[in-house]
């Protein structure tokens, strides 16, 4: 199935990796603790979101929505777009196309 996109991938994967890092305790889809994602430095920290955001967009063509953290990323095909969320509020949204 996959995510369908005319983007390149490259330029989703910088604007999800940014979404993503919005979610309060992201780091927890890796379950990481607080205190390992602490002891990280800022280049390991932007490894690992870039890591989490590259998983999401691959396991959102097997399913709708996942969650991360306190969040939830959700795809809609039909708008072409990817929907970060937390809570009632849309942090941020990365279009496909």
């Amino acid at each position: 199935m996959g995510v369908r996109h005319a983007r390149e991938y490259s330029d989703i994967l910088k604007d999800l990796t940014e979404a993503v890092s919005t979610i309060t305790r992201s780091f927890t889809f890796f379950d990481m603790e607080q205190e390992e994602w602490e002891a990280l430095g800022s280049s390991e920290r932007k490894e690992v979101m870039e890591a989490l955001a590259d998983d999401v967009f691959y396991g959102l063509g097997e399913e709708p929505s996942i969650a991360v953290g306190d969040g939830l990323v959700t795809y809609h095909p039909k708008l072409h777009i990817i929907e970060v969320t937390q809570g009632d509020n849309v942090h941020r949204v990365v279009r496909l196309i």
